[in-house]
């Protein structure tokens, strides 16, 4: 069975990125006021800036431009490369990866990076005409 393709809007695309960017931001803006760490431009991203890094790879990689509000596999392969490739990056730039952080990094992007996705899905079916 062959499944017919069409490319995303532009405007699903636009959200799709910025919503990822964002919420990778919050996800630093968060775990910075949680530990009562400077919550500057520049304190943010450098702690941002490793899952920033490993989203865009993980955008590329996982061809998710081609789907952006699919879940699986886009979304799921989405999430682990930005988990582990931005885990990976923190360590070899000199920041420590405790296992708690680990944990919580790994949970919190799932509910971002594939929680918009789902809501957004079930938004845009709910919109579109019969």
């Amino acid at each position: 069975m062959t499944q017919t393709q069409t490319r995303p809007s532009s405007k699903i695309l636009f959200y799709t990125i910025a919503a990822d960017i964002v919420l990778v931001l919050i996800f630093a803006l968060s775990g910075r006021s949680s530990h009562s760490e400077n919550l500057s431009v520049g304190g943010v991203l450098e702690t941002a800036w490793p899952f920033l890094a490993a989203l865009a790879v993980g955008w590329l990689v996982c061809r998710t431009w081609v789907q952006p509000l699919r879940v699986w596999p886009h979304g799921v392969c989405l999430w682990m490369i930005t988990v582990a490739g931005g885990m990976a990056l923190r360590i070899l730039s000199g920041a420590t990866a405790a296992t708690p952080f680990v944990v919580v990094a790994t949970l919190v992007l799932a509910v971002f990076l594939l929680g918009h996705r789902l809501i957004a899905t079930r938004v845009t079916r709910g919109t579109k005409s019969p």
